[in-house]
């Protein structure tokens, strides 16, 4: 037999607090305080309590201010319980300060059990439907199992940054990455395991942001970011270093060592025309399929910036340390220039014989060509 939800009663009447036990019985469980301390100190440390039937005036602490108390808690079932006060010859006055308070109804001292129980039975379905409909917010707000933006939220939020951009002439970026790849690695590890590095990558650029940007899924294996106030040169540079990161991590997972690359695409208003948030992730979708369609590990922006883009030394470094050496190749030229004076000093002061000229040399000749 399923337990019956658990009521608490406070009165400081042990007649009034047997009548309503009475009234209660068989429907619902009940325990019983005969005062607003008291029954504080048992709303804290019971979580099985559903409700409160509370008299105003008691002595230590009065209906009004057990109520102020469960209220304000930093505990929310507490916040959100159903609290009844019994009321008797009390003003309308009275009733108003209980109502700004918080109180859920209000029962008559004398009331039968019909009228108690339909008023409990009422404040449970309420309770129930409120419960259900802040579930159902939360799951249209984040993925359950990421704790991300879903793909409806972020629409809702780029439709709110396009009407900000349009009220205030101002600008609104999205970004939308995508691991390159992800059919096969999600084959290879299995989906859950695929979908965890993801994740961990996707926390990575949440660690990146500003607190005004929103990150969010936008498909399998793919992430998107809707930058408010955020102008097409600096999102494009803010996917570079994200692009740059992702390419230098290394993640262990299940024994193997797992390396990644992403495809980045751009979108930004007022540069991009757009006719709906919808539209405009979609376009910033799209250019991420031209990037992976390109040879991924890039980034796409409409023409805007150029598909290579010079790398520092120290990225450089940590490619080589990573064991990819491939896109590295493409910038020797420029590297090799930074680093031609450090070679002739380890030539002048470890009496080494670099062919430093030479060097310089092959690299002006690949530059040029």
């Amino acid at each position: 037999m399923a337990e019956l939800p658990r009521i608490l009663i406070v009165d400081d009447s042990r007649v009034v607090r047997v009548s309503l036990i009475h009234h209660l019985k068989g429907h619902y469980e009940v325990r019983e305080e005969g005062d607003g301390e008291e029954a504080w100190q048992s709303l804290v440390l019971d979580p099985t309590i559903k409700a409160v039937i509370s008299d105003l005036q008691m002595p230590k602490l009065n209906g009004y201010e057990l109520l102020e108390r469960v209220r304000s808690s930093k505990l929310r079932r507490l916040q959100q319980m159903p609290f009844i006060l019994v009321s008797g010859e009390e003003s309308e006055e009275d009733r108003d300060k209980a109502r700004h308070l918080g109180v859920s109804d209000f029962v008559t001292k004398g009331a039968g059990s019909a009228e108690i129980l339909t008023r409990l039975d009422n404040l449970f379905a309420l309770a129930d439907a409120k419960e259900n409909l802040d579930a159902g917010r939360e799951r249209m707000v984040h993925d359950p199992e990421s704790g991300l933006f879903t793909r409806k939220y972020l629409e809702l939020q780029a439709a709110k940054g396009l009407a900000h951009a349009s009220r205030q002439a101002s600008d609104v970026s999205v970004m939308v990455l995508g691991f390159d790849g992800y059919p096969a690695l999600a084959a290879r590890l299995g989906n859950k395991v695929a979908e965890d590095v993801s994740y961990r990558f996707a926390r990575m650029l949440a660690g990146k942001m500003r607190q005004e940007d929103n990150l969010g899924h936008f498909g399998p294996g793919q992430f998107a970011v809707i930058s408010p106030g955020t102008a097409l040169a600096f999102c494009a540079t803010f996917a570079e270093r994200v692009r740059e990161a992702v390419e230098v991590a290394r993640l262990t997972v299940q024994g193997q060592t797992v390396s990644v690359t992403v495809s980045i695409g751009i979108a930004s208003v007022p540069t991009d025309p757009v006719s709906s948030a919808s539209a405009f992730l979609d376009l910033a979708g799209q250019r991420m399929q031209v990037a992976m369609q390109q040879g991924g590990n890039r980034t796409e922006s409409g023409g805007i910036t150029p598909a290579t883009r010079p790398i520092s030394l120290h990225h450089a470094l940590e490619l080589l340390a990573a064991g990819r050496a491939a896109p590295v190749v493409p910038h020797l030229p420029v590297l090799g220039r930074q680093v031609l004076p450090l070679l002739q000093l380890m030539n002048q002061e470890l009496g080494l014989a670099l062919p430093v000229a030479e060097i310089e040399r092959r690299l002006n000749e690949r530059n040029a060509q």
